[in-house]
């Protein structure tokens, strides 16, 4: 699984003429999911969230402009309009048929099998993708942005660097790889912390729960080491 995204809504914000961003000013922003929660009903499962940022025109909006000499100059010598955007990302759903396995008739330089990816979006997320686009219009114009458009780019899984599963967690070592503590069943001294272990991605970055994964999974660790377990 990834969290699929490269769509969303920009637009130009009029006025603020006598501001200029700086460092992390202004922040940027997100929007929680709201698509299927509480009396929400949508044609697809789940839900996405939009992360967005606003900030001025730069020198390169004139490329296209045809000035020249002075009037280059003079334009150039003042930033362009503030503009703000926003992406969302949805939740894959976790389908079984979406897997990696070993491909043993293409091996490396070290002479060892490449990795066979089979994953992609299927209906769900293509339905989820139009109101990602067409919510983040909306609600763009409803604050006033002009000129909004909605964009969606080309995606494939992995773009979003969020990926997830191949090595799920769970209780029965005949259907899982790793047990409660992100502990592979069959080599209790190997431990695995990234996304592998979740069967489910939310619509949320999941770094911090990588993080508190492999915190958890240390103490275990250290705790299974002082007992010459491992």
């Amino acid at each position: 699984m990834d969290h699929h995204f490269r769509c969303g809504a920009s637009g130009d914000v009029e006025g603020y003429e006598d501001k200029y961003y700086f460092g992390r000013r202004p922040a940027g922003f997100y929007i929680p999911r709201f698509r299927n929660v509480g009396e929400d009903s949508r044609q697809y499962l789940r839900g996405f969230g939009y992360q967005g940022s606003a900030s001025r025109q730069r020198w390169d909006r004139e490329i296209a402009e045809l000035n020249i000499g002075a009037d280059l100059k003079q334009t150039l010598s003042q930033p362009g309009g503030w503009t703000i955007g926003m992406t969302g990302f949805g939740e894959m759903l976790p389908y079984h048929e979406n897997r990696i396995s070993l491909d043993r008739s293409i091996t490396d330089k070290w002479g060892l099998p490449v990795l066979a990816m089979n994953v992609e979006i299927k209906q769900n997320e293509r339905d989820m993708r139009k109101d990602m686009v067409q919510d983040a219009v909306d609600l763009l114009e409803a604050a006033g942005v002009k000129n909004v458009q909605g964009e969606e780019d080309d995606y494939a899984p992995g773009m979003g660097i969020h990926e997830m599963g191949t090595a799920r967690m769970g209780r029965d070592p005949a259907t899982s790889v790793l047990n409660r503590h992100n502990q592979v069943w069959d080599a209790p001294n190997v431990f695995v912390t990234d996304g592998a272990c979740m069967t489910s991605a939310s619509c949320v970055n999941p770094s911090l729960t990588y993080m508190a994964l492999t915190a958890r999974a240390v103490d275990h660790a250290v705790s299974e080491l002082k007992k010459g377990n491992l």
